[in-house]
């Protein structure tokens, strides 16, 4: 099995996962991780592979940036989870409206010192 249908089928057994009771539920998991240091273009190559084939079942849909997203932050809106936390980790998000749930996959590399990490949420609240 090649790594995006590997990965593919972790989301699907994401998607399948009973969320936390009440509104604001989500599970992330980290799909795939590399060592600090590690260059994110492979990262990067494989959310896009994933993101082509996850459009052929749910609709494309183009990238969300992070940064609108920082900067709410940073005045002190209040940004729902998961949201919050992941446009500190990650510059852009491929998301979709999955039946009943919001998927967003991405990768977190904005922190120099940390390891690299391809992302994928699960959450029922939709992106804000």
């Amino acid at each position: 099995m090649d790594v995006v249908a590997r990965h593919l089928a972790a989301i699907d057994r994401l998607r399948a996962r009973d969320l936390p009771p009440g509104g604001a539920g989500h599970h992330t998991v980290e799909l795939e991780t590399g060592r600090p240091g590690t260059a994110s273009d492979d990262f990067h190559a494989v959310r896009e592979a994933m993101a082509q084939r996850l459009g052929a079942r749910w609709g494309e849909a183009p990238p969300w940036g992070q940064l609108t997203l920082r900067l709410r932050l940073s005045r002190g809106e209040r940004i729902p989870e998961p949201w919050a936390t992941l446009c500190l980790r990650t510059d852009e998000l491929d998301v979709w409206r999955t039946e009943e749930v919001w998927l967003a996959v991405g990768v977190a590399d904005r922190d120099e010192a940390d390891a690299i990490h391809l992302l994928a949420t699960v959450t029922r609240t939709p992106p804000p």
